[in-house]
């Protein structure tokens, strides 16, 4: 890369008309040669008309939700990098430079705006389930992909093309930053994370994330992800749940038999030979479905090197 790449700034945007200005003049300041993008997502406020007077290029996208939104961006937009950003005004514009340094140096695919380890999200944030919630996910993750992250869920990115080019947009809310780490550490595209300043939402500006129900998703979307990465993990797990039943089930019968040479707890036996068989269907599938996963991954890595 050099100083003739091409930047993109990319700004979803749902009823952010309070701040959207803020931001696409702020970014402007500290990198007048980059393309500000802001997609409206059904705004009900003036949001598409400030950010088009500011002088952003605004399309619309009719599927509400994030995920349906970046999902247009990275098919329409063509650029070198890409930054991802709110339009809420809770990002500093004036770390992008540092942000972008990693990806400069090619030392990283996905590079973060780091929120949560300096505290900063911690004392601005009001909402205190957010900070549970964000802690949750970056345990749930490190552990379950043998990661080192600080902030899974920060919405202040900058990406590679290679990132952006080769990334299946398949959710299409707030999961989408959690997706998004977890394809980047399942793919081995490096991670770099840098810490900044988070501020919290101007006065009047409300949050479009509902902790409950956006919270759950994520959950839901680490919970499926580990079973399409990692299928033998996963369902070599259910298996042993079934194996551990069955013997808890067929240890009566087994001494009842050894005692008695007969077995009269039928209806026992029949169920602990049910929960074996079904464990050794779990773990029949959790072989067949990993050698699909790794083969995709072949398939992914050829891709990969023939678009270089």
């Amino acid at each position: 890369m050099d100083s003739t790449s091409r930047i993109a700034l990319l700004i979803p945007c749902f009823n952010e008309a309070i701040t959207i200005e803020k931001v696409i003049v702020d970014f402007k300041k500290e990198l007048p040669s980059a393309l500000i993008y802001v997609y409206d997502n059904n705004s009900s406020d003036k949001t598409a008309e400030i950010a088009r007077k500011a002088g952003a290029i605004v399309k619309s996208e009719p599927l509400q939700g994030k995920g349906n939104v970046i999902r247009s961006m990275f098919r329409d937009i063509n650029a070198d990098i890409y930054i991802m950003v709110d339009g809420d005004d809770t990002y500093p514009a004036d770390a992008i430079k540092e942000l972008l340094l990693p990806l400069w140096e090619e030392r990283a695919d996905i590079v973060v705006g780091d929120r949560l380890s300096n505290k900063t999200y911690l004392y601005e944030n009001k909402r205190n389930f957010h900070n549970f919630g964000n802690n949750l996910v970056k345990k749930i993750i490190n552990r379950a992909f043998h990661a080192q992250l600080s902030d899974i869920m920060s919405g202040y990115r900058v990406l590679s093309r290679r990132f952006v080019k080769n990334y299946p947009v398949l959710c299409d809310g707030f999961q989408l930053e959690t997706d998004m780490t977890i394809f980047a550490l399942d793919r081995k595209m490096p991670i770099v994370e840098v810490p900044i300043r988070y501020k919290d939402r101007p006065e009047g500006s409300e949050s479009k994330l509902n902790t409950f129900a956006d919270g759950s998703r994520v959950l839901l979307t680490i919970f499926n992800l580990y079973r399409h990465f990692y299928p033998l993990k996963y369902f070599s797990i259910i298996a042993g749940i079934f194996f551990f039943t069955g013997i808890l089930c067929g240890l009566p019968v087994i001494y009842e038999y050894i005692t008695y040479s007969y077995v009269y707890k039928v209806p026992s036996a029949i169920l602990a030979a049910t929960f074996m068989l079904l464990a050794i269907i779990s773990f029949v599938c959790g072989l067949v479905l990993d050698s699909i996963s790794k083969l995709n991954r072949e398939l992914y890595e050829r891709n990969l090197k023939n678009s270089i």
